[in-house]
Parts: structure tokens; C-alpha cells; sequence
């Protein structure tokens, strides 16, 4: 049963594993070029996995930014995986204990949630640990491989790579789309409202980061407004038997 749980695991992380090699290939370039050493640029990515806070990073570090600086653009930036870990939590099955999420709650990306969430059983943390193991071991050997070995790519490659991360969060949400109206929905008035965001000139003083919080929080608020959980049927969810 528990090696059952960790290959399910494996299995779901490996098309995130392979997105995020990629786009950590991309990021060991850009960390280099920004006059980062490679292996400085591997430490950054196993002490962080979060790709716009580690390409923001970069930019600051190659502009000569103050560590206030650093410090309040990582604040806003990876907000959002607060908001994720709190709806995970609710996810969790009772066998999670506090030393589970300490340790593997590093490991909460947009794309790990996304696959988390969408399985029907509550997460135990064999499966989780399978779930992030891949991964994490993606995202720190593309950023090695990109850091040593990007120089000898052609530049029309590189560049390729640096788009790989979104096709794979498109490939994540779109099946589940397709099979859940409600997802489909909040999906869209995520996409709505982040247009509104960029294209209205009242709200472009909103940055990036501040602009991913308020879609996620406003698309989730329209969610449970419109699609509220039954309590019967969260009751029966906790009773489920586990794979």
C-alpha cells in the first residue's frame, strides 16, 4: 500500500518534472549571464523552487538591488503559495503530521498543487513525497545542467525554453477543465480578471506578483460562491478509503 502511494506519486510528477527541467535549464543560463557562479545558481534552486521569484531574483542581483529590495519582491511574489498551502491543508489526510508539512511543504509550486488538488482522495504523505521528489530533482538538474552547459546551446533554443513552464501549466489545467465545469469557470474568471488587470490602465500601478494574489484569491472567492462545498458530501470525502 504505502510503496503504491509513492509510485502513484512518481507517476504524477513526471511530466512536472520534465516542464520544470526545462525551465530551470533556462533559469542556470540567465542566473550565469547575470554573473551568478553555477553552482550558486544550483543553491538557489534547491534552497527555493520557485521560478519568478528565482528570475526576479537574478534581475535584482545583476542591478545591484539592497536586500530590502529582494526581500519585498520575494514577499509579493510567492504570497500566493501561502494561499495555496492553506487550501491544501484542508486536502491533507489525518496521517499528514506538522513534521510532514515543515518538510515537504517546501515543494508547493503552482503545478504540484494543481495535480495535488485534482486528485478525488485526500494526500496522504507517501504520495506527496513522490509527487515532489521528481520535480525538485528536475528543477535542480536543469538549473546544473543550464548553469554548466548552456553556453553551448544556439540562442533560438534558449530562448524556446524559457515559454516551456506556462505550456505546462496549460497541460495541467486544461484536462481537468474540460471534465469539471466549475473549474472551468474559475479558471476563466482568473484569466478575466487578470486581463483586466494588464490591459486597464487604471490598475497598472498592480504588479505582477500582487496582480497573481488578487486573481487567485477573487477567482477562488467566486468559486465557493458559486459552487459551495456540500458538508455531507466533505464528511463522506474524509471517509474514503485510501489507495
Amino acid at each position: 500500500m504505502k510503496k503504491t502511494l509513492f509510485i502513484a506519486g512518481l507517476t504524477d510528477g513526471i511530466p512536472i518534472a520534465a516542464g520544470y527541467f526545462a525551465v530551470s535549464f533556462s533559469f542556470g543560463i540567465a542566473a550565469v549571464a547575470a554573473g551568478l557562479a553555477p553552482l550558486e545558481a544550483l543553491i538557489i534552486s534547491m534552497t527555493n523552487l520557485t521560478s519568478a521569484g528565482q528570475f526576479a531574483a537574478i534581475g535584482i542581483i545583476s542591478g545591484g538591488g539592497s536586500y530590502i529590495e529582494m526581500a519585498l519582491s520575494q514577499l509579493v511574489i510567492n504570497l500566493r503559495y501561502s494561499l495555496m498551502g492553506l487550501s491544501l491543508s484542508q486536502k491533507l489526510d489525518s496521517s499528514f503530521s506538522r513534521l510532514h508539512s515543515l518538510l515537504l511543504g517546501h515543494a508547493v509550486t503552482d503545478e504540484i498543487f494543481a495535480v495535488a488538488m485534482s486528485r478525488p482522495k485526500k494526500i496522504r504523505p507517501l504520495y506527496f513525497l513522490g509527487l515532489t521528489a521528481l520535480p525538485y530533482i528536475g528543477w535542480s538538474a536543469g538549473t546544473a545542467a543550464g548553469a554548466f552547459l548552456g553556453a553551448l546551446l544556439p540562442d533560438a533554443l534558449r530562448s524556446a525554453l524559457s515559454v516551456s513552464l506556462y505550456g505546462m501549466f496549460i497541460a495541467i489545467i486544461v484536462p481537468a477543465a474540460k471534465k469539471e465545469r466549475p473549474i472551468l469557470i474559475v479558471t476563466a474568471a482568473a484569466i478575466a480578471i487578470s486581463c483586466i488587470i494588464r490591459y486597464v490602465p487604471a490598475f497598472s500601478f498592480i504588479s505582477s506578483g500582487f496582480s497573481i494574489i488578487i486573481c487567485a484569491v477573487a477567482a477562488s472567492a467566486i468559486g465557493a460562491c458559486l459552487f459551495p462545498a456540500d458538508e455531507d458530501e466533505q464528511n463522506g470525502q474524509g471517509a474514503e478509503k485510501q489507495i
